[in-house]
């Protein structure tokens, strides 16, 4: 596994670790997030544990690849709901900047551990 992929798994790990963990402890910024985008706490809970799960995932990836190709596929696929949720939302394409970026990352690192 390269330098690349690994630093990619350990910042999107501490990333997702970090917002999922808020959104499971429905701290109050994410029970407003969960609010305006029209989803309940518990809606919002579930997708903090699957962030963590992914987090979870990417750094068993650093040992078995398959878990970290798993946890960045899944990571993708939360992204691109991420964006469709705020674009219904009625949030400007900015807001989606995030979503945006953390998605392209986990594609990277997918890409990265398919190369490699």
């Amino acid at each position: 596994m390269s330098t690349t992929a690994i630093v990619l798994a350990v910042l999107l790990a501490v990333i997702f670790l970090v917002l999922g963990s808020a959104k499971l402890a429905a701290v109050p910024a994410m029970r407003e997030a969960a609010s305006h985008a029209g989803m309940t706490t518990a809606h919002y809970r579930l997708l903090g544990a699957l962030e963590v799960a992914a987090a979870a995932g990417l750094l068993l990836g650093l040992r078995i690849t398959a878990f970290g190709a798993a946890a960045s596929t899944g990571l993708v696929l939360l992204m691109a709901g991420a964006v469709v949720v705020h674009l219904r939302s009625g949030d400007p394409a900015a807001r989606c900047l995030p979503a945006v970026i953390a998605g392209a990352l986990a594609g990277a690192h997918l890409v990265l551990l398919a190369g490699g």
